[in-house]
């Protein structure tokens, strides 16, 4: 997809000029580019739910859980319960029925 690039024209003060030509002549770029950085900066590319989800964290009005880890598959707790820990986890089992019944 061919980007179409627009001219911006606006007012800005003397001082505010000068400063923006020094930083560019600093960072050896031209005053175009660290305007159009600036403004990208400022104006992030976000979808309209990121943009919503952003403005309520920063209004402290999004909560975010941490997100769980994978649960185990069936083979992963198999083989987790062979050996002598899957023997205690039987034993406790065992023991936790015989409490109840």
């Amino acid at each position: 997809m061919i980007s179409r690039v627009r001219q911006l024209i606006t007012r800005i003060d003397d001082d505010l000029h000068r400063r923006l030509k020094e930083r560019a002549r600093d960072q050896r770029r031209s005053v175009n580019a660290l305007v159009t950085e600036v403004l990208e900066d400022a104006v992030p590319n976000e979808s309209p739910r990121a943009r919503f989800r952003r403005r309520l964290k920063e209004r402290g009005m999004l909560v975010e859980l941490d997100v769980p880890e994978p649960t185990l598959t069936r083979a992963e707790v198999r083989e987790m319960l062979r050996g002598e820990a899957g023997k205690a986890v039987l034993e406790a089992l065992e023991e936790d029925r015989a409490d109840r019944f």
